[in-house]
């Protein structure tokens, strides 16, 4: 089990809701909620309870066909499972709750009979179409599973210079040539493994970049199996497909029918909402008039899609023969792949922000007397001010948008950022980081 900050957030529930609330991890599909739940319980309870709906019993199953006298439940229930439940000791997990639909809705019962603790997991695509004709437990608290986030993974790999580079970012002085490339590698390193916790673990091993691309390469034919039990024409998966394409030849915006091959009908409109509901990939929206109210002109209609993982965005990038060269995550690693790799470093910038909790924005306009546009790649509140940040995959190169930026909406600015692979420092008004160094970015705002 590898260290987990959604812990963190259990432990938060079971000191300040729990009775009153059950919790529900949400996420998508293998990125660890199940594993989360079990080594959370083993941690902070006397003894624990797992029904897997996707892996249970007819025993097990048995036990749910009547919940209405909870106590002769919690007894069938302890009987069919052999394990001795504690009131106010124990905590009952409902892993795959999408599936049993009638037990999340019984979660009203269970937490106002307050004996004991209720974890649930599932995977919000399946859970929304699952819920139709039932009511939703209002009591209950949810926490989002992302993928494992940079400094996740660098406990995983038992890197332990997380701490030292937030110092670095804190001093504000350029780290040095020879450091910064160091860092820089080790980022790259996130990037090609992806934050999947069965990905990391094929590189904890020690297994090659090509093993490991063929775990992260199973995980997207489970999205797409998963797509295709949901609308059987294949096209969510087709949009899924088209996330790394469409930002490859930098639209302006995500394209539904470049996606799909056809015009855009209503129904396309919901295959949308179950692909970000799988949570399998990030929307960003263009706002109209940025300040510090960011929602408040967004654009539902202008927006872009990143994936949740940066490693599967590496692996889809390279997938167009049954299996990645060894050579091409070498070329990846020491930054000498012939290809401008800038929307693969933007995917992990979307990332380690949605990460953060925060939600996604951008902002476009187009140039006057031009049939061109500027285009900033995010931004992000700061108290009463904005931030404004340009990604690059190299060096600092042209950055005219985030310029052209600063003067039109001056007076909400606080900072103008440029992450790319260079060291700290700074270029007129912008200021330089190096990528790595975005997560204390965020700390500060």
């Amino acid at each position: 089990m590898f260290k987990r900050k959604a812990l963190e957030k259990l432990k938060y529930w079971k000191e300040k809701k729990a009775p009153k609330y059950s919790v529900l991890l949400e996420g998508a599909r293998r990125v660890g909620k199940s594993t989360i739940a079990e080594e959370f319980a083993k941690q902070e309870y006397r003894s624990y309870i797992k029904v897997d709906f996707a892996n249970i019993t007819q025993d097990v199953l048995d036990v749910f066909d009547d919940i209405a006298n909870l106590d002769i439940f919690f007894l069938r229930l302890q009987t069919a499972t052999g394990i001795t439940l504690y009131k106010r000791e124990s905590v009952i997990i409902f892993d795959e709750i999408q599936l049993m639909p009638k037990v999340r809705q019984a979660i009203k019962y269970l937490v106002a009979d307050g004996r004991y603790d209720y974890i649930e997991t599932g995977s919000l695509i399946s859970i929304k179409k699952n819920v139709k004709d039932i009511v939703l437990p209002s009591e209950e608290m949810k926490i989002q599973i992302y993928p494992m986030d940079y400094e996740e993974f660098m406990w995983a790999i038992g890197n332990d210079t997380y701490g030292v580079i937030r110092d670095l970012y804190k001093l504000g002085k350029p780290v040095g040539n020879s450091l910064n490339r160091k860092l820089m590698r080790d980022f790259r390193i996130y990037m090609a493994v992806g934050g999947m916790p069965q990905a990391v673990e094929a590189y904890v091993e020690g297994r090659n970049f090509t093993e490991i691309d063929e775990v992260k390469r199973e995980i997207i034919d489970l999205y797409k199996d998963d797509f295709f039990k949901i609308d059987d024409t294949g096209l969510i998966g087709r949009m899924y497909d088209s996330v790394p394409t469409q930002l490859a030849t930098d639209k302006r915006s995500y394209v539904i029918s470049a996606a799909t091959g056809k015009k855009k009908i209503d129904k396309d409109l919901e295959r949308l909402h179950d692909l970000l509901d799988s949570k399998t990939v990030l929307s960003c929206h263009n706002v109209l008039n940025p300040s510090v109210a960011l929602p408040q002109t967004r654009d539902d209609d202008t927006f872009k899609l990143y994936l949740a993982d940066t490693g599967l965005f590496t692996t889809m990038i390279f997938r167009s023969s049954e299996k990645t060269d060894e050579n091409i995550y070498t070329k990846l690693l020491s930054d000498s792949l012939p290809a401008d790799l800038g929307y693969l470093y933007e995917n992990a910038v979307a990332q380690i922000i949605s990460g953060s909790d925060i939600d996604l924005y951008y902002h476009t306009w187009e140039k006057e007397n031009s049939s061109h546009y500027y285009e900033v790649d995010f931004l992000l509140a700061s108290k009463t001010k904005i931030v404004s940040i340009e990604v690059k995959s190299s060096g600092i190169g042209k950055h005219e948008s985030i310029t052209e930026f600063q003067k039109k909406y001056s007076k909400h600015v606080s900072k103008e950022i440029l992450l790319s692979q260079k060291d700290i420092g700074n270029c007129e008004m912008l200021k330089l980081y190096p990528i790595y160094m975005l997560p204390f970015i965020i700390e500060d705002l």
